[in-house]
């Protein structure tokens, strides 16, 4: 094999195959030559940034620098790239870095990122990761205010050493702003859901949704929410974010916006919109005069004309109210109210999709809060129909758990639901007697067993009541449709000994 007289390249391709590093006398005797001169190339092949070198011990390792050019990766990477000096000072940008910066290369070469007064990285959080700046690169994340919004980035600050062997560092500024939020997205609309969830039933919903959308709103948040009133056909404005809002225009109408009624529904429902619930879902925009020369539909109309124009006009020239954003509080053909937001003229709705998300969310959460109100209702009136019914009653859950006594049963047998909870309590404290117990037990279940869903099965018992008198009873149960058993009870007046049949 023909020797190779390069000693710089004979280094290199030894540690072309030992990837995990040589020492220096490793490096010499695998190269045949001395030790000297091999230190004397690594340290030449270092300062040119071909080799690396890592200390284990008192031994110094050396392996390939697995780099890209420096010049490739300042015109491809899609990053911001700064470099700077031993002394801190700008000596290279990348065009990209100049474009979002909006200053050239020219402005910025020679100065320290303090002089230069840059977005992101001149703010005291980056100078002190770069000032801490060591021998390993530091990953950071940076978070910086511009125009009302909030941008993230990801520094990496790399220590670098130039062809002279001057010490530096290239800092690479990845944009995660659009990650961030994603984020930051995902984990609001974990947490809503969760509390959407668990808001207790006195809890004002709509309160809370006014609340959480203003999280995701830019600068000072204004937004409302109204409900829907189905038998009255009119919205109510239920919250109202941003108090100097509200009382700005308190003063302005003459009264307080929050109570106020809107019968939107009509302006909706009429020409030229002809509004369906489905069409309220989506989110729509309105631009204002005096901001916007495209304005089709005024603030004015969406008051539904109850709120005199020039207060209108007075109201968003006041508070710089330039556009409106409006959606339902819709699900599933149903309207339970609408969403407002007010932005500036200059300001951006970023969060678009998450604030639909989050309503949907609400309109599903209403609806259950509803429907579950509804039930109770319903369950209230049934206990009061069986309170007040002229006999006395009983229900007994699937599970043979007595749930409901009304007077009318107490006043008959004396026993109280905490006498009775159970079916077996019951004929235990009835049925005293051991044979006439297992003979009324075996009657009951032969009656709902043979009875239809629906029809009463009619038998007369001997009851012993609470105060040790017996007392003949005509009892009527039926079964409902989740297994509930409703019992009546009518006083027979007579004193049976035993279980009788009775009109079936």
């Amino acid at each position: 094999m023909e020797e190779e007289p390069d000693t710089q390249t004979r280094i290199l391709r030894a540690l072309r195959f030992r990837p995990k590093g040589m020492t220096i006398t490793e490096v010499a005797k695998q190269i045949g030559a001395t030790r000297n001169s091999v230190s004397k190339h690594l340290e030449i092949l270092q300062i040119a940034g071909k080799v690396d070198v890592r200390s284990i011990g008192n031994a110094k390792l050396y392996s390939l620098a697995q780099r890209v050019p420096m010049s490739a990766f300042l015109c491809f990477t899609k990053n911001l790239i700064l470099i700077l000096d031993g002394g801190g000072r700008i000596v290279q940008v990348n065009d990209r870095c100049q474009r979002a910066l909006g200053r050239s290369k020219d402005d910025l070469i020679g100065l320290t990122l303090a002089e230069a007064e840059l977005p992101v990285v001149s703010t005291p959080e980056a100078l002190a990761v770069i000032a801490g700046l060591e021998r390993e690169q530091v990953i950071t994340d940076l978070r910086y205010r511009s125009g009302g919004t909030d941008l993230f980035y990801q520094m990496q600050a790399i220590p670098t050493t130039f062809d002279d062997g001057e010490k530096g560092c290239t800092l690479v500024l990845e944009d995660i702003t659009e990650r961030k939020r994603y984020v930051r997205n995902m984990e609001f609309l974990a947490r809503t859901a969760m509390e959407l969830v668990d808001l207790p039933a006195g809890a004002d919903i709509y309160r809370y949704v006014a609340d959480r959308v203003a999280e995701l709103l830019p600068g000072n948040p204004k937004c409302w929410v109204e409900s829907f009133d189905e038998v009255k056909g009119v919205f109510f404005m239920r919250a109202l974010v941003d108090e100097s809002l509200r009382k700005g225009a308190a003063r302005l109408i003459g009264r307080d916006l929050v109570g106020m009624a809107f019968p939107l529904e009509e302006v909706y429902s009429s020409e030229p919109y002809f509004e369906t619930p489905p069409h309220l879902k989506e989110m729509r925009e309105y631009h204002f005069h005096p901001f916007f020369d495209d304005e089709k539909v005024s603030f004015h109309d969406l008051s539904a004309r109850q709120i005199p124009e020039e207060v209108c006009d007075a109201i968003l020239r006041t508070f710089s109210i330039g556009k409106f954003y409006s959606t339902g509080l819709v699900w599933q053909e149903q309207v339970f109210g609408m969403v407002g937001i007010g932005l500036r003229p200059d300001e951006v709705l970023e969060n678009r999709e998450v604030i639909e998300s989050f309503i949907r969310q609400a309109s599903i959460a209403i609806a259950r809060r509803q429907t579950e109100d509804r039930l109770r209702r319903s369950e209230h009136r049934f206990r009061e129909v069986i309170e007040f019914s002229p006999s006395a009653a009983a229900l007994i859950d699937a599970g043979g758990r007595y749930t409901f006594l009304n007077r009318r049963f107490t006043d008959l047998f004396g026993y109280t639901l905490e006498d009775i909870p159970t079916t077996e309590a019951w004929f235990g404290k009835a049925f005293p007697d051991e044979q006439k117990r297992r003979e009324a037990i075996a009657a009951w279940h032969s009656d709902l067993e043979g009875a239809a869903r629906g029809e009463a099965r009619t038998r007369t018992f001997s009851v012993r009541c609470r105060d040790g008198a017996e007392k003949a009873a005509l009892f009527q149960p039926v079964q409902l449709c989740d297994g509930t058993h409703y019992v009546t009870c009518e006083d027979c007046h007579r004193g049976a000994a035993g279980v009788t049949g009775a009109g079936r």
